[in-house]
């Protein structure tokens, strides 16, 4: 009985691998389809960002949370997790269909949902690490905090379309912040990673 509960034992340690939770591996794949959705942001622009300089807004998008070296693994994995999760509701917004071509912006809600599908093995709680849940929410609640004055913005400025451009622009750049931050995470002792 000893023995078969210690090859139990062995099978759950080796299931979950140094990477930290079962299932976790953020391939190639993963990197391509994020740089996919940077480009399809970038086609469904349908204003000049230079017409709607006037509703210019610095939404304050937290680079030090993201590009920071300072997260560890958990910590960056839940970060981009939250920065796609947020992405993700913004542009299945109700008032957003009439703002893009519908072709586009399923093609990127679908590319945004199978990045979120991709980390969702990786958010699974570790036991025994230092970085628990409450050393996540800081950075998440920094995302969530600038996600909510995006909100705001697009309520304050009636959804129009160019409140809706300077949001696309501004996804831009947090989408190319979320690149850097995961091809950190596939660097970091590569146990995110295949071999």
């Amino acid at each position: 009985m000893a023995f078969v509960l210690s090859l139990l034992m062995a099978l759950v340690l080796v299931s979950y691998g140094p990477g930290g939770s079962l299932g976790c591996y953020l391939s190639k794949n993963h990197v391509l389809v994020a740089r996919q959705n940077f480009r399809l942001l970038g086609r469904m622009s349908r204003l000049s960002p230079q017409t709607c300089l006037q509703d210019k807004k610095d939404f304050g998008l937290p680079r030090e949370t993201v590009e920071g070296n300072q997260l560890q693994k958990n910590q960056a994995i839940s970060v981009l997790h939250e920065m796609l999760q947020q992405c993700f509701n913004l542009f299945n917004t109700e008032r957003l269909a009439a703002a893009w071509d519908a072709t586009l912006l399923e093609e990127l809600r679908t590319g945004l949902q199978q990045q979120l599908e991709d980390l969702e093995a990786c958010l699974a709680p570790v036991t025994g690490e230092e970085d628990s849940a409450l050393g996540r929410m800081g950075p998440i609640l920094t995302m969530k905090k600038y996600f909510q004055g995006i909100k705001i913005y697009l309520q304050e400025k009636e959804y129009s379309d160019c409140a809706w451009e300077i949001i696309r622009v501004e996804m831009m750049r947090a989408l190319t912040s979320s690149i850097s931050l995961l091809e950190r995470l596939r660097k970091m002792d590569g146990d995110l990673t295949s071999p």
